[in-house]
């Protein structure tokens, strides 16, 4: 996979990250590579990222149109990003809350980049103020989701052809999550579980705390908020941990596992599906709640079970049927694994991005007709 192009190429992000802590960290088996970082390498691309403890540099304006969207750091690294590129740049934007601010900022310049925007919930109604209200989805060359609803969301808010929303596949670092002995001695079958967005722990609890089992939970969320909505069980019952587990533990909770149990709220962000890539990476069983997207298509295609949501009687049954049922569900648990490699590990998801910042690096050197509609705002 290369991407040699004569644009220059950036990565706006919606978070700063310490990239020299992952790098170091997946080096020495710690940890997992980083996607940014990845694509960073790939494409020889400059990494703008926002810095929420300075306010040096943050306007008036920036504070007031963070009203708007996102927070004023992310408005103030628009502002500088725009001052730095041109026509011959294409900028990823790794969420909304990064990329809508440097598309509102890009209209009052004529010279400005092309924008790829990463789009996590377009259901919203500040995205959908901007980008339909405001008609900024004019300005941006291509969208990328991560599940088939909200593609289609998309294309029909925006009346968009398909080719201007692609469906990004999820993903995990296959060189850090991957199947291997569990450490350590189980004395009972141990129930696996992890996050903190829309998490239901409380239906978890229910459903499990009268067996002879285990649940561990790592509760942790690099994305969690105060408005994160999360069911915890108070108090918690005699069978069940919650807490923090570095990367290592977490892999090994997978690997230790009789079954992974990814309970959730009803939602339609799609939340969940980091910890069903991981688990499915160390080939272990999963139950997950079925929302729609990803989870409900894993579900059909026979590759995990599936839960109504807030249903901890189907929740016990289904654990109960799997622990009964060890061979079938080594046999999922495999046939979930080999899907894995060909279609949701960090590599095909970076080469479906670099591929196709390579083509909108190449169509911008032509007027296609999106372009010339970008060009006439």
């Amino acid at each position: 996979m290369t991407a040699k192009s004569s644009a220059k190429f950036h990565l706006l992000t919606s978070t700063k990250i310490d990239f020299e802590h992952f790098k170091t960290r997946a080096s020495l088996g710690k940890g997992p590579r980083h996607v940014v970082l990845q694509l960073k390498e790939y494409l020889d691309a400059q990494v703008h990222q926002p810095d929420f403890e300075d306010d040096s540099a943050v306007t008036a304006l920036d504070k007031l149109l963070a009203k708007i969207i996102g927070r004023p750091q992310q408005w103030t690294l628009a502002r500088q990003v725009l001052a730095q590129t041109g026509s011959g740049d294409i900028v990823y934007c790794c969420g909304e809350d990064a990329g809508l601010p440097l598309a509102f900022l890009a209209l009052l310049k004529k010279d400005r980049p092309h924008l790829v925007m990463n789009v996590m919930c377009p259901e919203r109604w500040r995205p959908r103020l901007l980008l339909k209200g405001l008609q900024l989805h004019r300005l941006v060359h291509t969208f990328m989701v991560n599940t088939v609803l909200k593609a289609e969301t998309m294309r029909a808010m925006l009346k968009l052809p398909e080719a201007r929303v692609l469906c990004l596949a999820e993903q995990t670092d296959r060189q850090f999550f991957y199947p291997a002995p569990g450490a350590g001695q189980k004395h009972r079958p141990l129930i696996a579980s992890a996050g903190l967005e829309q998490r239901d722990y409380v239906t978890l609890a229910k459903a499990l705390q009268d067996l002879d089992l285990d649940i561990k939970v790592c509760a942790v969320s690099p994305n969690a908020t105060s408005k994160t909505r999360c069911r915890i069980p108070e108090p918690l019952p005699k069978n069940m941990e919650m807490r923090y587990f570095d990367w290592v533990e977490l892999r090994d909770l997978y690997r230790s596992a009789d079954i992974t149990v990814i309970s959730l709220i009803d939602n339609t962000y799609s939340a969940g599906l980091t910890v069903l890539m991981e688990a499915i990476a160390c080939r272990r069983p999963v139950v997950i709640t079925k929302t729609t997207g990803l989870a409900t298509e894993m579900v059909n295609k026979g590759l995990v079970w599936g839960v109504q949501p807030d249903s901890p009687n189907q929740m016990k049954a289904t654990v109960e049927y799997i622990l009964d049922h060890p061979e079938e569900a080594s046999a999922r648990a495999e046939a979930a694994y080999k899907y894995f490699l060909e279609n949701h590990t960090s590599e095909y998801h970076i080469e479906q991005i670099v591929r196709l910042l390579q083509r909108v690096a190449n169509s911008v050197t032509v007027d296609s007709p999106m372009v010339a509609e970008a060009k006439a705002v």
